[in-house]
């Protein structure tokens, strides 16, 4: 069966109804499934691109035919120098390459990289990675493999080529949106980034809402940060903020901001086990800091301190700041009693407190620690601490 030079369906689709498709893999899918029905021998395609991540260097989408889904791969940071990246096609099309062909068929053929190795072990008989080069300058790739005898023919090769603009317009529309919502799970957290996205920018938009409030501070940090070399404190607060971080997010939290040394973050109180949530994370946190401690210690470095508040309360969850410049964050004075508390955790002489109002939300055994005047709050306030913590 012969491809047509302009496959008309194939065109329609990417420059009509493709571009709803919000994410680069269900546009694979798409273009995937329309070049087979089209008449292309395709057995295997994949998109490759490096997103502006912390964690990330690249990530990729895979298609085959007759698979139920897209398969999606991450690799960090540091995968660059790897021999499996060095030896990769994606290096050479990074560099500048205007393709990379192997043909997987042939008897005699000299396979440069395990994975033309793999790839013939599939049945594969023909491969070929071709670039896709973004308005900004970066190139992103894309593999496309044929297990038909004698692979693709040139004419086929050429057609791929000649969807490829229409094809990048559409990734870097989605690669666009991907991007901005990293940055923003990244820099404001997964809630508010999805709000942000939606479209709740104006200053002074929000909501009020019932949130379980932690609050923690990494003690002595300012004696600390007086002696202890600039690249060695910023690891320091890393490691601190990876365990209290960790715990939280791997417990359902949202974390809200970084302040310095300190970490606030909420649990909506959207269902009866959210109270019960934050205080597992404070365990995992008090945990992973023992850890840390432990790992600091060989080092011949000191131990890190630390004090966690848990309060439940309403809070002010939006847009505040100039007009110029916004801040997605909460406010309002539980938050305010929050940060109060946690100032009483040296004083008091335990790593974990909380209060009454989020004692009577949760169904745990706190210890009670009486009653405590908090500056600028207007009651006393009954705290509590974890078992454990003794």
């Amino acid at each position: 069966m012969s491809w047509p030079r302009h496959p008309g369906p194939v065109i329609d689709w990417l420059i009509g109804d493709a571009r709803t498709i919000t994410d680069g893999a269900g546009v694979l899918a798409g273009l995937a499934a329309r070049l087979v029905e089209a008449g292309l021998p395709l057995a295997r395609a994949s998109l490759h691109f490096r997103p502006l991540h912390p964690q990330l260097y690249g990530m990729g989408f895979f298609w085959r035919r007759g698979a139920s889904g897209i398969e999606a791969t991450r690799a960090e940071h540091g995968v660059e120098q790897t021999n499996t990246f060095l030896d990769s096609p994606m290096r050479a099309l990074i560099e500048g390459a205007a393709a990379v062909r192997q043909r997987l068929d042939l008897p005699d053929a000299d396979l440069p990289a395990p994975l033309f190795e793999e790839l013939r072990a599939e049945g594969l008989s023909d491969y070929v990675a071709l670039p896709v080069r973004f308005g900004d300058g970066r190139i992103q790739g894309t593999t496309w493999a044929s297990d038909r005898p004698g692979g693709f023919s040139t004419a086929e090769l050429d057609r791929i080529e000649d969807l490829l603009p229409l094809y990048g317009l559409l990734l870097e529309a989605c690669f666009a949106r991907t991007s901005a919502a990293i940055l923003l799970d990244t820099y404001v957290g997964h809630n508010a980034g999805e709000r942000i996205l939606s479209g709740q920018i104006r200053r002074g938009l929000g909501e009020t809402v019932r949130a379980a409030i932690w609050f923690c501070d990494l003690r002595g940090f300012t004696a600390l940060s007086e002696h202890v070399p600039r690249d060695a404190l910023l690891r320091m607060l890393n490691d601190y903020f990876d365990v209290m971080a960790g715990a939280v997010e791997a417990h359902g939290g949202e974390i809200l901001k970084f302040m310095g040394d300190g970490m606030l973050a909420m649990f909506p109180l959207d269902n009866d086990a959210a109270c019960w949530r934050a205080v597992q994370a404070a365990v995992e946190a008090r945990a992973g800091m023992r850890e840390l401690n432990r790992r600091r210690a060989a080092a011949g470095e000191p131990p890190l301190g630390f004090g966690i508040a848990l309060h439940a309360g309403e809070v002010m969850y939006g847009n505040i700041g100039s007009r110029s410049r916004l801040d997605f964050t909460v406010l309002g004075p539980a938050v305010n009693l929050t940060s109060r508390i946690e100032g009483l955790s040296r004083e008091l002489g335990h790593d974990v407190l909380v209060s009454d109002r989020f004692a009577c939300s949760c169904d745990s055994n706190f210890r009670p620690l009486g009653r405590h005047r908090l500056p600028g709050i207007d009651r006393e306030v009954e705290l509590f601490t974890l078992p454990e913590a003794e």
